[in-house]
């Protein structure tokens, strides 16, 4: 989203723009998210959330996101509907019709050619959407288990970002080892990329986890992220999320409990039903890494390089926030500031 938002950015704007996608399709993870575009309902509100982000970050995109959801409705993007979340602010998008509005605006990039090395006479922008599909970077930065995960991504994100950002003299966030993901149902089920938010199993908070070795965790984090990163440190990336039989028919965000087990359980996870309860197994599904480059207000990382999206850090840190929301904000402040126009 990052890219196609700046490079849409920098035409209205009267630049000329080369813009370069790794993969053969467009869209990046935006096309394989929910698609809803959100924020806190106050800066504060954000930094209690993510109390290890950059609160001036977060202020900006608290600022910047109405103005810039109005400018993808001018686009022809056509919301569906809200968050769903009293704490959040925000729209939904079908991620297809998002997909292809941003993509008339931006124009048609270069397929599979991603950028190897830094600027030369003209600005560039890093959109490559952090490291989640790299188990090296992974392993390193996030979890010894990275072997294991599930990823729940863009196979593009390999971290072309972060590494041309330090090459050009940027800073790396210090917290590179936060990622965002979901509980997924475990092999042998059989996952498609259109699966991604359908089958995640968001019920922590009425499961007992466990990990292989019997070990508990309880979620305290209503977004379940801390499920997510409880799981991705475990053996094998490995829960299992047992619910009482009393409790299926609890809604989580808009699904029964009892919804995302059959969705498992027609996946062929491995799943055991008795008398009280349902167990099922889980595997940790990274979906974005948290922490990237350092920027400053507007998106600068290093002199003639910008960032937005996954390669920027220290946004979300400590925390849950939107991925796209500040993928929109700094991909249009990236364009701006790259063209000098404040």
């Amino acid at each position: 989203m990052a890219g196609l938002v700046a490079a849409a950015q920098a035409r209205q704007r009267g630049a000329t723009v080369e813009l370069r996608e790794k993969l053969g399709r467009p869209g990046g993870s935006m096309l394989l998210s929910s698609g809803v575009i959100w924020r806190y309902r106050s800066p504060d509100s954000f930094h209690k959330e993510c109390p290890e982000g950059d609160a001036n970050l977060q202020r900006i995109v608290v600022e910047h996101l109405d103005r810039d959801l109005d400018w993808l409705r001018s686009l022809g993007a056509k919301p569906t509907g809200g968050t769903r979340n009293e704490r959040t602010i925000g729209c939904r998008f079908d991620p297809k019709q998002l997909t292809d509005t941003l993509l008339a605006a931006a124009g048609s990039p270069r397929y599979d050619l991603a950028v190897t090395e830094g600027p030369g006479s003209v600005p560039l922008i890093l959109a490559t959407g952090g490291f989640a599909a790299s188990p090296e970077l992974v392993k390193l930065h996030v979890t010894p288990e990275a072997d294991d995960l599930m990823l729940r991504a863009s196979p593009g994100s390999t971290g072309d970002g972060l590494r041309l950002g330090l090459e050009a003299g940027a800073e790396a966030d210090p917290r590179l080892g936060e990622a965002y993901g979901r509980n997924m149902p475990a092999p042998p089920a059989q996952i498609s990329p259109a699966d991604f938010v359908s089958l995640s199993q968001l019920y922590a908070s009425v499961a007992d986890i466990r990990n292989e070795r019997g070990e508990r965790f309880s979620s305290r984090s209503w977004s379940q992220i801390d499920a997510f990163q409880w799981t991705a440190q475990q053996p094998r990336a490995r829960a299992w999320m047992r619910v009482r039989n009393d409790r299926l028919d609890e809604s989580v965000g808009g699904r029964t409990v009892a919804a995302m087990v059959d969705g498992a359980a027609a996946a062929r996870a491995p799943i055991q039903r008795d008398r009280d309860s349902v167990t099922v197994e889980t595997v940790a599904g990274i979906t974005t890494t948290l922490g990237g480059l350092r920027c400053d207000q507007n998106a600068q990382v290093a002199p003639g390089v910008f960032a937005a999206g996954g390669d920027v850090g220290a946004i979300s840190s400590g925390g849950y926030a939107s991925g796209l929301a500040s993928a929109l904000v700094f991909g249009r402040i990236a364009a701006d500031a790259a063209l000098g126009v404040g």
